[in-house]
């Protein structure tokens, strides 16, 4: 069971690296900037759509390492549309709010891997708020609310700490029923991976300090 889990936060790991850097690095190019943002910016972000739905729909018929190479490079993709946080945002500010991020993101997944609790239903409840969040936030774009678009990110979240505390629950539970596969590993490290940066980028629409 732990070799999974590891194995899961290793993948997450490497993935955020990857994001953060290749982030940091275009967002210190002017020429990459200009590509990035020139034209290019909703192609990129199509394209992450597009390996989000790919990757899991296909992630236990693909081999583990195709499976590898999907998340790396969606990950990578993710560092592109990520630059745009080390843009607007000061450094000291971003590793702050990754530290604090890092925490709670930590004390949600012991949670969820201690507790004696059934966690099965609360997939449901984040994913019908996740959806409710989703078409608010659509609404706001219109509204333009500030006080709206902070209890938004508030909401999201306590969405996806809830998703943490579940994805890791289902880890633990899938592998003490005998399940332990590369696939499992890496599907699951997606998911955190996908938890860990929606709240760091909702912690950092609130907690964050611009740059002048």
């Amino acid at each position: 069971m732990n070799k999974i889990l590891s194995k899961a936060f290793i993948f997450m790991f490497l993935g955020l690296l990857i994001t953060f850097i290749t982030g940091y690095v275009v967002s210190i190019n002017e020429n990459m900037i200009e590509a990035v943002y020139g034209g290019l910016y909703w192609v990129f972000i199509i394209l992450e759509l597009v390996l989000v739905i790919f990757f899991a729909s296909r992630v236990y018929k693909m081999k583990p390492t195709s499976a590898k190479l999907c998340f790396l490079l969606y990950s990578f993709v993710s560092g592109l549309t990520f630059s745009s946080i080390f843009i607007f945002f000061k450094l000291s500010s971003i590793i702050s709010v990754f530290l604090i991020t890092a925490l709670v993101f930590g004390v949600f997944g012991l949670l969820g891997y201690f507790t004696k609790l059934d966690l099965s239903k609360l997939g449901t409840f984040c994913l019908m708020a996740l959806f409710a969040t989703l078409i608010c936030s659509i609404v706001n774009i219109f509204l333009n609310n500030s006080t709206f678009e902070l209890i938004l990110s508030i909401v999201v979240i306590l969405i996806f700490l809830g998703y943490t505390a579940y994805d890791i629950k289902n880890l633990k539970t899938l592998a003490e029923n005998g399940v332990d596969n590369e696939a499992l590993a890496i599907n699951s490290a997606f998911e955190l991976y996908l938890d860990f940066i929606n709240i760091f980028i909702h912690l950092l629409s609130i907690l964050g300090n611009s740059k002048d």
